[in-house]
């Protein structure tokens, strides 16, 4: 069976720096008329630090919508036209102070695939080197040095709550145990 919806109309109701929502109007594949409304991001990149002794680095921020600070590992979003690679390096140098010798694909990942057309890039930091943070103006953030296994603790005991963070270590863990 074909799953494809076919977009017959688009109407914008807002345009922001980093979202867009519109309606669109789309062809069911039975034929029926429905919408879906879709928030437009340009994506973005959530990177692993992992030092030589199985740690990882993260950051803590306070997040608006949900009134509190969370754990993530250094993530940003995409400049527009911009490539994940370059973002990954620049969000890990402004985030964590940190370089890498190798920044390793990951995988991506659909955040809300029933609303939001945002892809974020994942990727692995090895080699790393550190310097001095630069986060943007509005960006408040600490660094914290948690040990791999232990980040895979707090994920299974719901201690880190965002989505990209909990996806991207639970990778790294599989990888480094092969469990």
């Amino acid at each position: 069976m074909d799953f494809t919806e076919k977009t017959v109309g688009q109407a914008y109701h807002y345009k922001g720096r980093i979202i867009n929502l519109r309606v669109d109007e789309i062809i069911l594949p039975n034929g029926k008329h429905a919408s879906r409304e879709v928030v437009e991001h340009p994506g973005g990149v959530c990177v692993a630090p992992l030092d030589e002794e199985g740690n990882l680095y993260f950051v803590r921020q306070f997040r608006y919508p949900y009134g509190e600070a969370l754990l993530e590992l250094p993530a940003g979003k995409l400049e527009k036209g911009e490539p994940p690679l370059p973002a990954g390096i620049r969000e890990l140098e402004e985030e964590v102070g940190a370089k890498a010798e190798r920044l390793e694909p990951m995988g991506q990942l659909y955040p809300s695939p029933g609303y939001c057309g945002e892809i974020i890039t994942l990727y692995a930091a090895t080699g790393l080197s550190f310097g001095e943070t630069h986060p943007d103006a509005d960006e408040f953030l600490s660094t914290e040095k948690i040990p791999l296994e232990t980040a895979v603790q707090m994920v299974m005991a719901g201690e880190i709550k965002d989505a990209k963070t909990q996806v991207l270590v639970l990778k790294l863990w599989q990888k480094h145990t092969g469990s």
